[in-house]
């Protein structure tokens, strides 16, 4: 069905994943996966941390103010949501990747890169955990990477045509 004027102003905005350790998982985000930290909100007993790529937007430079209306206002954002204490609960045995049970609900995240072996290479030599390498399976353009809370991280050249 196509859009209509009721739905014409809809856009997809952001997603969430709950994160154990929120330094871990930023520092993940920011410098591994190159996304900038839009906005930080303390809800009491948990914090949101919303991210996304600029895209030209110069997010460093805008107010807080302004990252927070930028954040609104686009698509592509990520929510981590830290529930507090989890990072030092000893006992917590982590969250449901979706994918411990294949084909039921939540399944990964994907980013686009220009170049995926190059951005292999690199993720490899910063240690990150693949769950699935290009040279695995009948996919060879794509790779699957986790962040540190296990969620899977598709890996997919920018002129991919499905």
């Amino acid at each position: 069905m196509p859009r209509t004027a009721e739905t014409a102003s809809f856009q997809f905005n952001h997603t969430m994943l709950r994160v154990r350790d929120p330094e871990v998982s930023l520092k993940f985000y920011t410098e591994i996966i190159g996304m900038d930290l839009l906005s930080k909100k303390d809800m009491g007993d948990f914090t949101l941390y919303f991210l996304a790529f600029d895209q030209g937007q110069n997010y460093k430079y805008m107010s807080e103010e302004e990252r927070d209306k930028a954040k609104s206002a686009r698509e592509g954002v990520l929510q981590l949501t830290h529930n507090h204490g989890t990072e030092k609960d000893e006992s917590f045995a982590g969250y449901a990747s979706g994918n411990s049970d294949p084909g039921r609900g939540f399944g990964h995240i994907a980013i686009t890169v220009n170049d995926v072996e190059e951005a292999c290479a690199r993720f490899e030599q910063l240690g990150v955990q693949f769950k699935k390498r290009l040279q695995d399976g009948k996919m060879r353009h794509v790779a699957f990477i986790l962040d540190p809370d296990g969620y899977w991280i598709e890996v997919v050249p920018s002129t991919l045509q499905l």
